[in-house]
């Protein structure tokens, strides 16, 4: 058994926590409560199960419950694990203030993104523009891996099967999609000049500005991204953005080396 299939293997001894898990991802993407049937029909669980698991949690207070409604929403209980988690994340810390300058300096939104399963990109640190234009980010947003700006990296660095790249594809939900052979292409310049542009593609109007964060096995494992009104962003800006945002990369793992974080 390789070590895939162990690690499939291993997931199925805890089908509970799955569970539980499928649930929590789902009432914090949900914009408004939902009842345990609906959810029990989107996460394929049986009600009864839903119930009981979403009991316990509630118990836990990392769901609430309104009993006039009979509907479930994301639980407050949830935050504390959450800060707790951020606060252990000194990419998080290290980044923050170079992402303050960065908007200010390029007037752009700036976020920094981590890798989570499955296969999806969660925001763990940001710097609003401090231009009118804002585009609604929160730290924990999550997106899938292989949208926009970050998912060509993603594609160009971490995935090699053009098969699987072509399933995740067809999955993603752009304003303007482009052709996928034309997409590989963008994936492919990617990787060369190690940064990656969506101009209008995920966004109308909107550019979105790339670079990958390294981990030690030369995966993508973060990045670094930058968002900005398209008429602003014009095309001898996006490179002197995409150098600057490089020089921030370099320097915070310089630093992680430094302290041995």
């Amino acid at each position: 058994m390789d070590s895939e299939q162990t690690s499939s293997a291993a997931k199925r001894q805890v089908p509970a926590v799955a569970r539980a898990l499928a649930i929590l991802r789902f009432l914090a993407r949900s914009s408004e409560p939902v009842g345990v049937n609906p959810m029990a029909r989107e996460l394929d669980l049986v009600p009864s199960t839903c119930m009981h698991i979403l009991r316990t949690l509630q118990d836990e207070g990392l769901v609430d419950f309104d009993s006039q409604t009979k509907r479930y929403t994301i639980g407050i209980g949830i935050l504390p694990l959450a800060r707790a988690a951020l606060q252990r994340n000194s990419f998080s810390t290290l980044i923050q203030p170079q992402l303050s300058d960065l908007s200010t300096r390029f007037g752009v939104t700036s976020i920094a993104t981590q890798l989570a399963e499955p296969n999806q990109m969660i925001v763990v640190a940001l710097s609003q523009s401090t231009l009118p234009f804002r585009l609604q980010v929160d730290l924990g947003s999550r997106f899938p891996a292989l949208i926009s700006a970050t998912g060509r990296l993603f594609a160009a660095f971490n995935v090699t099967d053009e098969a699987a790249l072509r399933a995740g594809f067809d999955k993603l939900v752009w304003d303007h999609p482009p052709a996928f052979d034309t997409w590989l292409e963008e994936v492919r310049e990617a990787r060369t000049r190690g940064y990656s542009v969506d101009q209008g593609s995920y966004i109308s109007g909107v550019t979105v500005v790339a670079v990958p964060v390294f981990g030690s096995s030369g995966r993508m494992v973060r990045s670094i991204v930058a968002i900005g009104i398209s008429e602003r962003l014009k095309d001898k800006e996006v490179p002197r953005l995409a150098s600057a945002m490089q020089k921030v990369r370099d320097h915070i793992q310089d630093l992680q080396i430094e302290t041995g974080s």
